[in-house]
Formats: C-alpha cells, sequence, structure tokens
C-alpha cells in the first residue's frame, strides 16, 4: 500500500498532485530567485525520498515566478558564517536531496525558466529531462563569487556537457542560452512557449509507462553509468531479468505479438 505523502508538511515546495500519478514539485521562494536554503533543500531530500513509496509516477520540477533556480542560497550562506565542517555537512544534505531525484526511480521533468544557475544547474542537472524556454540562461558563476560547486556539478554537469566546456563555465563565469545550450546537451527540449506545458506531457507521457520499467530506467542507468563495462552488462542483465519478465508486461507484450499495439514510425 502506497504511503500517505502529506503534502501540508512542506512550506517551501508547492506540492500538487495530478490524478494520473504526475505530482507537480514548485520551489516556492520566488522572492529569492528560488534560490536553495538548507530548509528547501531538506524538503527535496523528504520529498525525494516519499515520492517512489507513495504512487508518484512522474515529477514536474518547476519554479515559481520567472526563474528555475538561482542557486545556494548566498544571502543565508553568508548570514550563516558556516565551519568547513559545519558547509561540508550542508553539501552532503544537497547531494542527498540530488541523488534521490536522479537514482530514486521517479521520472524527474525539470521545467526550465530565466535563471538556472549555480546550486540551480546542479539540482536541474539532476532531472531525467530538462525542457528550457526562450527565457532560460545556464550559468556556473561560482568562480566570480569566490566559492566552489557543493552539489554536484562536477560530476552531472560534467557528464551534460564534458570537463573542459564545465571547466570554461565556472572558470570564466560563461553563459549559455538558447539553441546553444540544448546543443551542448544542458537541455534535451527547447520550447517557444510553456516550458511547463511541455515538462507535463513528457511528464504524463512517462507516467504511461509500467512503474518497474520506469524505476530500472530511472535508477539502474544511473548506477550503470559507476560501474565497469564488465560490472554494468552484469546488472543490466539481473534488471533485465526482472523487468522483462514482470507479469504486468505481458499485457503490453501480447498486444505487441497480435500487432494491436502501436507501432514505432517515423516523424512526420
Amino acid at each position: 500500500m502506497p504511503l500517505d505523502l502529506d503534502i501540508a508538511r512542506f512550506a517551501n515546495l508547492a506540492l500538487d498532485p495530478q490524478e494520473d500519478g504526475v505530482w507537480v514539485c514548485t520551489l516556492n521562494r520566488p522572492a529569492k530567485r528560488n534560490a536553495l536554503d538548507l530548509a528547501t533543500v531538506e524538503e527535496l531530500v523528504e520529498f525525494f525520498s516519499l515520492a517512489p513509496r507513495a504512487g508518484v509516477k512522474a515529477v514536474v520540477l518547476a519554479g515559481a515566478g520567472d526563474h528555475f533556480c538561482a542557486g545556494l542560497d548566498l544571502i543565508e550562506h553568508h548570514d550563516a558564517d558556516r565551519s568547513p565542517a559545519d558547509f561540508m555537512h550542508v553539501c552532503l544534505r544537497w547531494h542527498e536531496a540530488f541523488n534521490k531525484m536522479e537514482y530514486g526511480g521517479v521520472p524527474v521533468i525539470a521545467a526550465l525558466k530565466g535563471a538556472v544557475v549555480g546550486g540551480g544547474l546542479e539540482l536541474a542537472a539532476s532531472a531525467h529531462i530538462r525542457v528550457m524556454d526562450e527565457t532560460t540562461y545556464f550559468a556556473l558563476p561560482e568562480g566570480q563569487r569566490g566559492i566552489f560547486t557543493g552539489g554536484g556539478a562536477t560530476i552531472r554537469v560534467s557528464d551534460l556537457i564534458g570537463k573542459a566546456r564545465m571547466l570554461d563555465m565556472i572558470l570564466l563565469g560563461r553563459v549559455h542560452q538558447g539553441q546553444e545550450a540544448v546543443d551542448l546537451g544542458l537541455a534535451q527540449y527547447r520550447v517557444e512557449g510553456s516550458s511547463f506545458d511541455k515538462a507535463m506531457e513528457l511528464a504524463r507521457r512517462a507516467a504511461e509507462n509500467l512503474p518497474l520499467t520506469n524505476f530500472a530506467i530511472c535508477s539502474a542507468i544511473s548506477h550503470m553509468q559507476n560501474m565497469s563495462a564488465l560490472d554494468a552488462a552484469y546488472a543490466e542483465s539481473c534488471v533485465a531479468g526482472i523487468v522483462n519478465t514482470q507479469p504486468a508486461a505481458r499485457e503490453r507484450l501480447a498486444a505487441f505479438a497480435d500487432k494491436s499495439a502501436a507501432r514505432i514510425r517515423p516523424n512526420s
């Protein structure tokens, strides 16, 4: 039986469950351009820890106001005057939140707009699909701020665009936007209208897949990327053995066999 996910417990995230199992998770600090303070990070940890066990079929991650996320709340960081050990533990909570997203097994589609900067890019990079609109811009300004990335940019952003481009972004504060950002791999979709509407469309399509299949896609692939090729091949075989023989897949496989299922066709 799915866990009960009490949305009233969340203050910095606005959670909106849809009837089809898609949940909208909105960063709700628009006056701060949705900068991530520690309280917001803790709510991300809680939500994405519970989502796989609460019947959530897909998540659209969005930002209130004009921006997706401007990164670390620098005012909180400045005022807290943390010790090295204190900030190390803050970073570990960021990693916990983003790992729950990437490895949690629930498809996460990020609807990007405005600033996707610093920790905001680290957050977006933890989603499985990223949709940008024409206002979206990406940057890693840590070098100019006298700080260093602490939420996984060295891992995920480097994976998306390569080490050399990541170094260029953080060392020189280079901004990417428009089609260039898609070509680099910072987003998979670019829309002229609403990135949220497109993200909802994609989330609903993903939610039609079998939950166990989505769990494998949205967790096993990331795990396998961390393995040697030999270990990944073994792990893939084990996952395929479980997923490809699940009883719920029989009906879909039967539809393919009797030619009643939709066929894959070229884009028109």
